[in-house]
């Protein structure tokens, strides 16, 4: 699934081609998750937000266009003019005044699209409930510490809540872990620990938004091209392959139903609970 970085990487190429633009006509998927799309028809876009995992498109109307890419969304421009191609895939498109088309494709419909009153989003709880941006000055460690001390779950995969922050799914999870040398499969930590997977997940973000993103198999951005982050993973879909800092080799676990790669050496032993 798309991550904080990958949708930052969409979302700075849509803003940079979208402001000032009106759409004039739309389709969407008869699907509830895609149907609201055709709302949007009628408003200016003024700007393209991002909250975590989520894009924010503000319409001059009051309202906004939200946008979850799921596990397969993908945003594209066409830019000829007359009725727009939509392939197979394609879940809504919108024709702006100026002839192109934005077309939001998703193979496997886990994305999500809606229009909402500007800053309602009780119909999309997980928006609704998003803790704090990791880039926010108010997120810092003690707020880390302190949103992850009191879990009963595994530290990772609270961290995946959303709650704790924002944005961080599987991928930069395992890196800022591997970074912090904190195992995730831990139920507590300290607070020197939350400093260090503080700065962890930062590091990750930063290094994934620098590279575009990591594709692994789907993602892409507005202009067709994927990211270039998997070459640059310490963690991530390592098992088996020797530790960047220890030289051991990484092991793997599924947790909570998500797949886990660590360090037995750097970020110790697996808890027993």
């Amino acid at each position: 699934m798309p991550e904080l970085p990958e949708v930052e990487t969409i979302r700075r190429q849509l803003d940079a081609m979208l402001p000032g633009s009106r759409i004039v006509a739309a389709w969407a998927h008869p699907s509830a998750k895609f149907a609201s799309a055709v709302d949007a028809t009628g408003a200016a876009v003024m700007a393209v937000r991002r909250r975590g995992k989520y894009l924010l498109v503000d319409l001059d109307n009051g309202r906004e266009l939200i946008a979850h890419l799921g596990m397969t969304g993908a945003f594209s421009i066409a830019e000829h003019g007359g009725t727009p191609v939509a392939g197979p895939y394609t879940r809504a498109w919108w024709t702006l005044d100026d002839g192109r088309t934005v077309l939001f494709d998703d193979t496997r419909r886990f994305g999500r699209i809606a229009v909402v009153d500007a800053g309602q989003y009780r119909s999309l709880p997980t928006l609704d409930a998003l803790g704090p941006e990791p880039f926010d000055p108010m997120f810092t460690p003690k707020v880390l510490w302190e949103a992850l001390r009191g879990t009963k779950r595994r530290l990772k995969t609270q961290l995946l809540s959303q709650r704790p922050v924002a944005g961080v799914g599987n991928i930069y999870a395992d890196e800022a872990f591997w970074a912090a040398q904190v195992h995730p499969a831990r139920r507590s930590l300290t607070l020197r620990q939350a400093e260090r997977l503080h700065a962890g997940i930062k590091q990750a973000l930063v290094r994934g938004l620098d590279a575009g993103g990591t594709t692994l198999r789907d993602y892409r951005g507005v202009d067709g091209r994927g990211g270039e982050n998997q070459f640059n993973l310490d963690c991530y879909g390592r098992r088996g392959l020797p530790c960047h800092r220890c030289g051991d080799l990484l092991e793997a676990a599924v947790w909570d139903g998500r797949t886990t790669t660590y360090c037995a050496q750097c970020q110790g032993p697996t808890p027993r609970r």
